[in-house]
């Protein structure tokens, strides 16, 4: 018998969340990474296979924040920049991360920032 590391079981998680939901252009995906220094989020048009807007924690306003905060910001930043873009609704992927803690503030942020989902 053999034992999935924790690693494993959340590409498990991923892969079922990632079977159920498609972003278009009219209403992309919210791709979320956790690590453990960060966080990353992207909008992805899954039909054309193209990245709208993303935010990475090594941003330089986002660095020096706790992570919380962190997570937070960056979702604002991600709404900002699907607006101008253009898009004002998304579909939330979590990634296979658990909706609580910094995922939770990500959406919440994006949320506060005009982003719909």
């Amino acid at each position: 018998m053999s034992l999935a590391t924790a690693p494993q079981r959340r590409l498990k998680r991923r892969r079922r969340v990632r079977a159920k939901i498609r972003g278009t252009a009219e209403r992309p995906r919210i791709s979320v990474f956790r690590s453990g220094r960060g966080i990353f989020a992207q909008l992805v048009d899954d039909d054309a296979g193209h990245t709208i807007a993303a935010v990475n924690w090594t941003e330089p306003d986002l660095r020096a924040l706790a992570r919380m905060e962190q997570a937070n910001r960056a979702g604002t930043l991600l709404a900002q920049r699907a607006g101008a873009a253009g898009v004002h609704s998304a579909v939330f992927d979590r990634g296979g991360y658990r909706y609580h803690g910094r995922v939770k503030a990500l959406a919440d942020g994006a949320r506060e920032g005009g982003l719909g989902f």
